[in-house]
This record gives C-alpha cells, sequence and structure tokens, in this order.
C-alpha cells in the first residue's frame, strides 16, 4: 500500500484567493440546499392535505422555489468547483478575485429576489423558468463576468489539462443554452421547444460535461491512477453527451406536437447518457486496487463513484423505463416524473458537488474529519433516505397512472386517494435531511480555508504508484 508524500496544501498556500472563493461558494450552496429541502417537507404535507398551508405558502409558490433552489445552489456548486480546479489545473491564482466576490454577490441576490418574487407572484410563469425576466438580464452578467474570470485564468496559467478545458466548455456551453429560454414568443409550442433547450440540454447535456470533468478531477486526485486514462474516458463523456443528449430531447418533444418518431428516439438516446460515467468510476477504481493505491479521504471517493452508480440508477434505468413510448404515454406528467426526476438529479449532480466538497474540505484546512464515523454515516443516510424517497414516489406515481390514466377516476380524487404515500416520503426526507445534517455540521466544523500545510500529505506524489513521474503530468490538449 502507498503512502502519499506530497502535500496538497502547497497549492493552498501558492493560490489562496482560489479557496476562500470556492469555500464561499460551497458554503452559499449547502445553505441553499438545506432551504430547497424545507420547500420539498412543504410540498408533502400540502400533498397530504394540509389545507392551512396553501393559505400560507401557495402551492405553485412553493413548487417553484423548490425547483429554483435546486438549479441555484447545484450551480454555486458547479462555480465552487471551478473556481477550486481551474486555479489548480492552470497553476495560476483567480484572476481579478475582487470580480469573483462580486459574481458571487450578485448570484446571491438572484436567488434571494427570485424567491421572494416567487412569494409575490412575481414571476414568468413558464415552468421551471419562472424567474421574472430582468433577473434573466442578471443572470446573463452574472455567468459571463463568471466565465471571464475562469477563463482568463485558465488562459494565463501555465498549463492546459483535458480536465480544465472540458470543465470551461462545459461552463460556457450552459450559459450559451441558457440564452433560447430568453426569447419569447407568443406561439406556446415554439415557447415550449426552446424552453427545452435550457430544461433538457442543460441537465441531460451540457451539466454532463461539468459533471464529467468534476469526477475525472477527482478520480485523478483520490485514486492515483495516470491522468491519461482518465482523461481518455472525458472524451467518451463529450462525444456520447452530445449524441445522446441532443437526440434524448425528444421525448419532450412529443408532447408539443412533433412527429411522433421522436418519443421513441428520445426515450432510447436518453438511456445512454450515464454509461460513460458510471464506466469511468469503475474502470478506475478497479486500476486503483490493482496497484494497491489507497487515498486516505475514502469518503469522497465513495461520494465521487456513487455518482456513477447513482446517476446510472436514476438518470439511466428509471429514465429509460419511464420514457419508453409504451411507459410514457401513460405516466408522463405524473409522480412518476418525480421519482426519476430526484434520483436522476441526485445521483448525477447533488453527489458530485458532495463529493467535491468531501475533497476540497480536508486538502484547505488540514483537518481530517473523513476519518471519522459521521462522514461515512452522512453518506449511507441520505443515499438511503433518496433510495427511499423514490420508491414514495414510485408507488405514489404507480397508483396515480392506474387510478387516474388507466381507469379514469377524478385527478382530485385520486389525489386524496394516494396523499397517505406522502407519509412515507416524509419519513424518508427525514432520514434524507438527517444524512444531510450530518454533512453540514461536517462541513462547519471543518471551518475556513487555512493556507499552511498539512502534517498529513493528501495526495500523492507524481510517481508514487510505481510509474514514471511523467504517467501524472497533466495530458496537454
Amino acid at each position: 500500500m502507498t503512502t502519499a508524500t506530497h502535500a496538497e496544501a502547497y497549492a493552498d498556500a501558492v493560490h489562496p484567493n482560489s479557496r476562500r472563493i470556492a469555500w464561499t461558494f460551497f458554503a452559499t450552496c449547502m445553505a441553499l440546499f438545506v432551504l430547497q429541502i424545507l420547500y420539498g417537507f412543504l410540498m408533502s404535507f400540502q400533498h397530504m392535505g394540509w389545507e392551512g398551508l396553501h393559505d400560507l405558502i401557495p402551492f405553485n409558490a412553493a413548487r417553484a422555489t423548490h425547483l429554483n433552489l435546486l438549479v441555484v445552489w447545484l450551480l454555486a456548486g458547479f462555480m465552487g468547483a471551478a473556481y477550486y480546479i481551474i486555479p489548480e489545473e492552470a497553476d495560476n491564482d483567480v484572476w481579478q478575485p475582487r470580480l469573483a466576490w462580486i459574481q458571487w454577490g450578485s448570484l446571491c441576490v438572484v436567488g434571494v429576489v427570485s424567491i421572494i418574487g416567487f412569494h409575490l407572484n412575481w414571476w414568468e410563469g413558464r415552468k421551471f423558468l419562472e424567474i421574472p425576466r430582468p433577473l434573466d438580464y442578471l443572470v446573463v452578467v452574472n455567468v459571463l463576468l463568471f466565465l471571464l474570470i475562469i477563463g482568463k485564468t485558465l488562459f494565463n496559467g501555465k498549463r492546459f489539462t483535458t480536465t480544465s478545458v472540458v470543465l470551461l466548455v462545459g461552463l460556457v456551453s450552459a450559459a450559451l443554452l441558457y440564452l433560447p429560454g430568453m426569447i419569447f414568443f407568443t406561439n406556446h409550442t415554439l415557447d415550449a421547444y426552446f424552453r427545452w433547450w435550457v430544461v433538457h440540454l442543460w441537465v441531460e447535456g451540457v451539466w454532463e460535461l461539468i459533471m464529467g470533468a468534476i469526477l475525472a478531477y477527482l478520480l485523478i486526485k483520490l485514486t492515483g491512477v495516470d491522468r491519461e486514462i482518465i482523461e481518455k474516458w472525458l472524451y467518451i463523456i463529450v462525444g456520447l453527451t452530445f449524441l445522446s443528449g441532443i437526440l434524448g430531447t425528444g421525448h419532450h418533444y412529443y408532447y408539443i406536437g412533433a412527429p411522433g418518431y421522436w418519443l421513441a428516439v428520445g426515450g432510447i438516446f436518453s438511456a445512454l447518457e450515464p454509461l460513460a460515467f458510471l464506466g469511468m468510476a469503475l474502470y478506475t477504481v478497479m486500476i486503483a486496487r490493482r496497484r494497491g493505491l489507497e487515498h486516505p479521504n475514502q469518503i469522497a471517493l465513495k461520494w465521487a463513484v456513487g455518482t456513477g452508480i447513482m446517476s446510472f440508477v436514476g438518470a439511466g434505468f428509471l429514465g429509460f423505463a419511464h420514457t419508453l413510448p409504451q411507459v410514457n404515454q401513460w405516466t408522463h406528467g405524473t409522480l412518476v416524473t418525480a421519482m426519476h426526476g430526484h434520483l436522476a438529479f441526485w445521483g448525477a449532480y447533488a453527489m458530485i458537488v458532495m463529493a467535491m466538497i468531501a475533497y476540497a474540505m480536508p486538502a484547505m484546512t488540514g483537518r481530517k474529519l473523513y476519518e471519522g464515523g459521521r462522514a461515512e454515516l452522512a453518506f449511507w443516510t441520505s443515499n438511503i433516505g433518496m433510495v427511499a424517497m423514490t420508491g414514495a414516489f414510485a408507488v405514489a406515481g404507480i397508483a396515480q397512472v392506474y387510478l387516474e390514466r388507466m381507469s379514469g377516476m377524478d385527478f382530485l380524487e385520486v389525489q386524496e386517494a394516494i396523499e397517505i404515500h406522502f407519509l412515507a416520503l416524509v419519513v424518508a426526507g427525514l432520514l434524507f435531511l438527517a444524512g444531510i445534517v450530518l454533512y453540514i455540521w461536517d462541513f462547519v466544523k471543518y471551518g475556513p480555508p487555512v493556507f499552511e500545510a498539512p502534517s498529513d500529505p493528501m495526495t500523492p506524489e507524481p510517481g508514487a504508484d510505481g510509474d514514471d513521474d511523467t504517467a501524472s503530468e497533466p495530458a496537454l490538449v
């Protein structure tokens, strides 16, 4: 078994602004994540028939807040990851850190004003793109500023790596695909067509490039496997993402009046998206075990590998089962969609942010809280809770499909009939929340970054696995 001999905190001393900014974005995303979960509980209670809550916060406001908080906290996590990864990969501290703080502040303003606006009925009313139009322009300015900072940091750096370039391409593509959602159409079909460019091609397209780059970075750091081997998987991910992501949009097109073949095309290609991530994670761990490599931060590795497994189950398997044309004609727009969506988002994007934070916090602070049982308990409790939530959504959704779509029972009568399933959802949600609270407890215990090398190193020195030193050098693009 090899031991690490190179201090990860060396990068902290060289790039202090990167670590401070990344930590702030991570702290922001954790706070927004908890708020999103609380709104999820509110919606569950409303589904259970607690009518008084509708007068306090209408269901449509709670739903819009729940969904948009998901987007904002994930974006905060991606941005924090970029501020951590890009400077290290480029060996260059953040360009114009003051602008990065302004960018963080404007992102918080968008989030806070949007939530307040939803509760005051100030929104566009377009599903998943509810934020008011003036805030859309602020989002564009915010993201352009973020890309300028990250781009200048990378291109002013000492080196380019496949990982950093794919991460930047994913972030730029996400920014470009936000623009079609700002185009106004009086025709509902045209509006829905371009709206799916944002909603689907973000989460099942370019966000996967971001996820793939972060996963590649973590696997390189946590397994000691040669960078060239892992980054070859990134090329597969890029190709498969663009092929499957674009064609997978078809299962949405069918319901806005596009030809029927789109339902079949979309269902088949949507299922292919997570295969490359699962393959990269399992292949890398297999090689690491063969070489006898074991990073001390095993909990971060579990989050990283879990990303590949859970995204395959949630986004791949459940997505394919749900979008098959023979099934989707009955399940579209029901709680079966919520079943697929919750596990897919958790596996594909939430877990990769959790993995990044689990790796970065010990590296930034030198504290080894991953050695305690709390981090392990947080991992298993949150994942078991999410699987249980998925099961509750599945049972409720199947009952809804049978009673409403196949038997013709009135919609409101069906909602009353399935209220009991939301009790199970709340119990599972409490287990999930317990895991997240434990995770955040660790985050708070770590504290802010320090800029002194920890006594126990975090990352293997180049060549520590017995290969040539050049084997661990960044692959040039």
